[in-house]
């Protein structure tokens, strides 16, 4: 199982996140650019001492990821506010790439089309989204359950 951030662009949410990583011992991978440098105070408050504990692959453009995981043969999860299945319904697998686009943006289409799974997390219909870091720990933790 690994975990992808699409140029993230809030620094909090990513340590967060990349925390999370450290403690169920999950592969991330950060596809740049990011809005944020790795050596912002936010950044690494979130992270706290946990990103020394992490294996972080960046990857310097969304092609060159996406060139890595068909080389790797790794199934893509798009967690988007515009997927048809419910997180709670879809079957994972070990091999999957859970993926999060942009807190302020999501991920633009050419990448939405290339995800071999389009999931959403159910929210109130009056509310726009949840915040990242919470979307990605529910995400994680169904997908950790599913196939331990």
């Amino acid at each position: 199982m690994r975990l992808a951030l699409y140029q993230p662009d809030i620094p909090q949410n990513t340590g967060t996140i990349l925390r999370l990583c450290a403690c169920l011992e999950v592969e991330a991978h950060i596809i740049e650019p990011a809005g944020f440098p790795t050596s912002d105070r936010h950044f690494r408050r979130s992270g706290m001492d946990y990103l020394d504990q992490v294996n972080i692959v960046r990857h310097d453009s969304w092609g060159h990821f996406a060139q890595w995981r068909v080389e790797q043969g790794l199934r893509l999860v798009l967690f988007t506010t515009k997927g048809a299945v419910p997180y709670l319904e879809h079957r994972y697998s070990a091999d999957d790439i859970l993926l999060f686009g942009r807190e302020s943006a999501g991920v633009p289409d050419d990448v939405a089309s290339t995800a071999d799974a389009r999931v959403v997390i159910p929210i109130r219909k009056d509310l726009r989204s949840l915040n990242i870091a919470m979307a990605a720990a529910m995400a994680l933790g169904e997908a950790l359950r599913q196939t331990a």
